[in-house]
């Protein structure tokens, strides 16, 4: 289906989906400052193949979704989970099984503490339960690149803005996992498709709001698989061990050489079968 925009939670989100409308529907959460482009539309169609709805969507200050002035968000991090529940009573009748990634994991984990009668089942892609002093810190290369971050670029000029979004995204994907061509290409669609990018590349990562939900992992009642990749340099697999073991009857599925990035094409077979398997 085209994109379209749905209005949920005083927010205009921009969504589009694959597959049959009356399948049951898989809801794609994004990480950090991502649209909807970090799914790719072929990993979309190979889940819709296998009789799902397929829903991504942007968040807010991504894409085409509501934009707010650059530096000064409308909106909490609770915010963000209340828009993937809207989606899902808009799109789905009440009830989807959710795929998040990073910070979307993030959500998706908030939402099946507080909402568990919408979650169908969860699965936590390269996220976390959350900082813990048990947990394994960042790699080097992730700490190097917070304390010397790019220098920001002129966000008028839409090629100095894909640079700038490859290089970023460079740090965190596995050593033999970035592909760069295809980097490029998903940030030149990324600025054509969003209403302020520099926004997009600020917003998220100034909210506020929302509890520390590891503390009540134990009461997810979700059937979840957890993916991670071996190499994620930004939350180590200890993060996914972690929530393997705090969730009930929680399944681990390590991904070799993968970093803290979208399922790679060279793992789409065993991502979508374990998808499909487990959304059965």
């Amino acid at each position: 289906m085209p994109e379209q925009m749905v209005a949920v939670n005083g927010a205009e989100l921009c969504v589009e989906s694959f597959g049959e409308p009356r399948s049951p529907a898989i809801l794609l959460i994004g990480g950090a400052a991502c649209s909807m482009d970090l799914w790719s539309p072929r990993l979309c169609e190979l889940l819709a193949a296998q009789g799902r709805q397929v829903i991504r969507y942007d968040h807010r200050d991504t894409g085409r979704s509501t934009s707010y002035p650059p530096g000064a968000p409308g909106y909490t991090g609770p915010d963000l989970a209340a828009d993937a529940a809207g989606l899902i009573d808009a799109l789905s009748g009440g009830r989807a099984h959710l795929v998040g990634l990073s910070m979307g994991g993030g959500i998706a984990q908030y939402l099946a503490v507080h909402q568990p009668e919408k979650v169908a089942t969860l699965t936590l892609m390269s996220t976390s339960p959350g900082p813990a002093g048990d947990l394994p810190p960042p790699a080097k290369r992730i700490r190097e690149a917070f304390e010397n971050p790019l220098p920001e670029p002129d966000w008028a000029d839409p090629a100095a803005v894909a640079d700038y979004l490859v290089e970023s995204e460079r740090p965190y994907a596995g050593p033999k996992s970035f592909d760069e061509a295809q980097a490029r290409a998903v940030a030149q669609l990324v600025v054509a498709r969003t209403v302020n990018v520099e926004s997009s590349a600020k917003n998220h990562w100034l909210l506020e709001g929302g509890e520390e939900v590891r503390p009540r992992l134990a009461e997810v009642s979700a059937p979840t698989l957890v993916i991670h990749g071996t190499e994620d340099p930004f939350f180590p697999p200890g993060h996914g061990e972690a929530l393997a073991r705090e969730i009930t009857g929680a399944r681990l599925l390590l991904l070799d050489g993968v970093g803290h990035q979208a399922p790679p094409p060279s793992t789409w077979d065993t991502v979508v079968t374990a998808i499909a398997r487990h959304t059965a």
